[in-house]
């Protein structure tokens, strides 16, 4: 009889051991939601963060390709097939450069407009198709192909423009060695100056669906031809 309880005994508790309690169950569920949350919101962070990175390097790239078109092209600003008729010579005066003017010529501005020669045979006028130009209108940098012809550079479904700004720098060499007789006291116009100009160029932009994006370029330019202003005495 004794042996008999105790098998009873033993089998009782061991039947009480198996399975799982609601309260353990519970903690069981707890702790995976838990995991399972704490492995989304790393997945989250991580799939924002590489979202950020793409963005950023996109309109890096953006900003970085319409700095480079602006830079290539105001280099050749005041470029002039017959430029050797404006060198002064004691046997004539020098001709003026019809696409000497450019703006701005001080203060900083979000514009800029130029002049270069495209003539296959130089006629010294500056034709329609040789007015050229930048500038920041609505989120967007457009240039000027021509007289009146302004077409986007940037493209606003993917970057919005906040600065373009174009700071002239000008100096000056006086020409006065050039000149075979000095100049009258207080004269103005006299020496004959070579401007070497120069431009400093900022873009900045954000990104045009996320306005946390941001990215900011600086570069300078050195303009190729340089301009001459003022006479020898006569």
């Amino acid at each position: 009889m004794p042996t008999r309880r105790s098998s009873r005994t033993a089998r009782a508790a061991h039947v009480g051991q198996s399975g799982l309690s609601i309260v353990e169950l519970l903690v069981g569920v707890a702790i995976a939601l838990f995991i399972a949350a704490t492995g989304t919101t790393l997945l989250a962070g991580n799939l924002r963060e590489n979202r950020s990175l793409l963005l950023e390097a996109r309109i890096t790239q953006d900003l970085r390709t319409a700095a480079d078109v602006i830079a290539r092209d105001l280099r050749r600003a005041g470029y002039w097939a017959a430029a050797t008729d404006g060198v002064w010579s004691a046997a004539a005066a020098p001709a003026a450069n019809p696409y000497v003017a450019f703006a701005p010529s001080g203060a900083a501005s979000d514009a800029v407009s130029f002049r270069y020669s495209r003539d296959t045979a130089e006629n010294n006028a500056v034709d329609t198709n040789e007015q050229f130009g930048f500038r920041l209108r609505a989120g967007v940098v457009e240039m000027q192909l021509g007289a009146g012809n302004w077409q986007a550079l940037t493209d606003a479904g993917t970057l919005t423009v906040t600065t373009f700004s174009v700071t002239p720098t000008v100096q000056e060499i006086s020409l006065q060695s050039l000149c075979a007789q000095p100049c009258p006291s207080g004269s103005v116009a006299c020496p004959p100056r070579q401007q070497v100009r120069s431009l400093a160029l900022v873009l900045s932009g954000r990104s045009a669906t996320d306005a946390s994006v941001t990215r900011s370029l600086r570069s300078s330019v050195r303009l190729r031809n340089d301009s001459v202003v003022g006479a020898c005495a006569a």
